[in-house]
C-alpha cells in the first residue's frame, strides 16, 4: 500500500512540476509580450505609474512561481519541505501585495496587519537562518574536533 501511495505521490509531483513549468514559461512569454506592448504603446517609450505596478506584479508573480517550483524540487530530493522556502515564498506574495496595492485606498487598521504580517515573517525568516547558522557551526566544529583527535 506504501508503495502505491509512493508512486502516486510521485505521479502527482510529475504533474505539478510540468504544470509549473508550463505555467512559468507562459508567464513570462506574456510578461515579455505585455512589456512590447505597453512600449510601444506610449509614444515617449516611457511607462507609467500604473504601467510599472501591472509589469512588477506579474514579474513578482513569476518569482513566485519559480519559488513554490524550487520547493517542490527539494521536497523531491530531499524527501522534506524547506521552511525558508515556505517564508521566502510568503514574503514575495505580501510584497506583490503591497506593491500592486493602492495602499491609500486600505483603512489604517488592514495596513497595521498587513505591517504586522511582514514584520512576523521577517523575523521567523531570520530565526529559521540563525537556527541553521548555529546548526551548521557545531557541525562544523564537531568535524574539526573528529579531525584533531584523528591527527
Amino acid at each position: 500500500m506504501l508503495k502505491i501511495l509512493g508512486k502516486f505521490e510521485m505521479v502527482v509531483i510529475g504533474l505539478l512540476i510540468t504544470m509549473m513549468v508550463f505555467i512559468i514559461l507562459i508567464s513570462t512569454i506574456r510578461l515579455g509580450w505585455t512589456l512590447v506592448e505597453e512600449l510601444l504603446k506610449s509614444h515617449t517609450m516611457l511607462l507609467d505609474s500604473q504601467q510599472l505596478f501591472r509589469l512588477f506584479g506579474f514579474i513578482l508573480m513569476i518569482l513566485l512561481g519559480l519559488e513554490i517550483l524550487d520547493s517542490v524540487k527539494a521536497y523531491i530530493t530531499e524527501d522534506q519541505i524547506h521552511v525558508e522556502v515556505v517564508f521566502t515564498i510568503a514574503l514575495i506574495s505580501i510584497a506583490k501585495t503591497i506593491i500592486t496595492t493602492d495602499l491609500t485606498s486600505l483603512p489604517p487598521l488592514t495596513l497595521v496587519g498587513l505591517a504586522s504580517v511582514i514584520i512576523s515573517l521577517a523575523l521567523g525568516y531570520f530565526f529559521i537562518k540563525k537556527i541553521h547558522q548555529t546548526y551548521r557551526l557545531a557541525a562544523l566544529s564537531k568535524e574539526e574536533k573528529q579531525v584533531s583527535q584523528e591527527q
